[in-house]
Formats: C-alpha cells, sequence, structure tokens
C-alpha cells in the first residue's frame, strides 16, 4: 500500500513479525482458545494498522496489548453467559500421577478462564507478561488500586478453585 511520500508499513511488518509469538500468547491466555486467540491478534493489528504512523514511536507494544484487552473485552460482554453443561466434577483428591502437572496446568487454565474478564486481563499481564502494577493500570485505563484489588480477588478466587500441592510447601 502507498501513502503519500513513501510505504504506509513503515516498519509495521517487522514490528509485527517481533512481538507476533507475544500477542498470541497473550491473547491464548485472554481467551483460552487458540482460534480466537488468532481472531483476536488480528482483529487488534487491524485495528491499530491505520494509526500505526502515529504509534509507532512511542510504545507501539503497549498500545496494542490495550487493544487486544479491550477488544477480548467488547468480544466477552457481547457473549451469551448462560448456563453451560459440564460434566461431573473431577475427584481432585486421586493420588498424583504422571501426569499430574498437566492436570494441574488444565486447571490452572480452566480457573483463569473462569475469572470475570477484568480479572483474567490483571491476572494475565501481571503474571503471565510479567508486567508491573503502574504498566498494568496504564494498559487497562485503570488505577494502580484497581489493579491491586482485583488481582488480590483473582488469586483468592484461584486459591480456592485449584488443589494444594506438597511440592509447594516444602
Amino acid at each position: 500500500m502507498q501513502a503519500s511520500g513513501g510505504t504506509r508499513d513503515d516498519g509495521f511488518e517487522e514490528f509485527v513479525a517481533a512481538t507476533g509469538p507475544r500477542l498470541l500468547r497473550m491473547a491464548w491466555l485472554l481467551t483460552g482458545d487458540a482460534h480466537l486467540a488468532e481472531d483476536l491478534v488480528q482483529t487488534a493489528l487491524a485495528k491499530v494498522w491505520p494509526k500505526w504512523h502515529r504509534i509507532r514511536d512511542e510504545h507501539p507494544e503497549a498500545y496494542l496489548r490495550r487493544t487486544l484487552v479491550t477488544t477480548h473485552s467488547s468480544w466477552w460482554r457481547r457473549r451469551w453467559r448462560g448456563e453451560l453443561p459440564h460434566g461431573e466434577v473431577p475427584d481432585l483428591r486421586a493420588a498424583p500421577d504422571a501426569y499430574a502437572g498437566v492436570d494441574l496446568e488444565e486447571l490452572l487454565g480452566a480457573a483463569v478462564r473462569a475469572l470475570p474478564a477484568r480479572q483474567r486481563a490483571v491476572v494475565v499481564l501481571r503474571f503471565f507478561e510479567d508486567l508491573g502494577v503502574e504498566e498494568t493500570a496504564e494498559v487497562l485505563g485503570c488505577t494502580a488500586g484497581t489493579v491491586k484489588s482485583q488481582s488480590a480477588k483473582a488469586l483468592r478466587t484461584l486459591r480456592a478453585a485449584l488443589p494444594v500441592r506438597e511440592e509447594c510447601h516444602d
């Protein structure tokens, strides 16, 4: 694509190539679904592309993170939240096996996906993307106090939802 005076790309392709895997991981953590994560990243990139000339020299990755979170939130709000059928609750008291780590990861993933959208976004940004409180607040457009309180609520919910593992207490 051409704009007046040169290419409109101006480093957008390189930016996407460099940050794509991180953005896809973040989107997957937000959605819990690989296909939805790809759609989320594509939608966010499509929203950022027209503004690229304005944001490329500032903090484009932070801008894109915020776009991912707000786009996911708008998708989440539109989705029907009625009853969802599910099987019996697994017996978590069973003896650990060779796949216990995988099972715990699945439980953690399900517990994170069950969090309200704002708490899930805070957990993903703080603990998976390793952002600080202030950076997370900036991405979410809220105060640091909100990030702290949402983080505390989310961690309380996750602790209640996950089994206690003995090796964590050594």
